[in-house]
């Protein structure tokens, strides 16, 4: 099972997503947004690859934590090797993480490549923030995003409607 390069982790964080997040950051993406907040992630090679291991200590530690409401997955982008983010996160289910799921992307949702695995990750996503970000729309006083063109879509609801939803937390 080949993972993805893991470029850091927020084990307890409160600005990607609702409550408090485990947000992990993958490398790799080639949006390259100029004001990037994490221009190494870029780099598909940056970080270390990720094991089994981390898999079941990520898990164990989310599991151990009731007030941990999910996982983030940021980067770089973590749909730059999707093969790679579905191998972690159905590792990750394996291990009954029974939270919520975010993912961040630079794709607008109706443009994101049409791959297996992209839509089996977005299946097993509850919240998609979607977009580049783009530097001249920078609002710091956004919930849960960079920039006003990226949206936090609802991907439960928007599967149910065929038409995008937006999260409205």
């Amino acid at each position: 099972m080949i993972l993805p390069n893991l470029a850091g982790i927020a084990y307890e964080s409160v600005v990607d997503g609702p409550g408090v997040r485990t947000a992990i950051f993958l490398s790799g993406c080639h949006h390259h947004c100029p004001g990037c907040h994490n221009l190494e992630a870029q780099n598909p090679n940056f970080g270390t690859q990720m094991t089994e291991e981390d898999i079941e200590y990520i898990a164990d530690y989310i599991g151990s934590r009731p007030y941990i409401s999910g996982i983030t997955l940021t980067g770089g982008d973590p749909l730059f090797w999707p093969e790679n983010t579905y191998n972690f996160l159905v590792g990750l289910v394996e291990y009954s993480m029974p939270k919520s799921i975010w993912v961040y992307t630079g794709y607008v949702y109706e443009k994101i490549p049409n791959d297996r695995y992209i839509s089996y990750i977005l299946n097993m996503t509850d919240v998609l923030v979607d977009g580049p970000f783009i530097k001249e729309l920078a609002d710091k006083r956004l919930a849960f995003r960079g920039s006003s063109n990226q949206r936090l879509i609802d991907l439960r609801k928007t599967r149910e409607n065929g038409e995008v939803v937006l999260w409205n937390g």
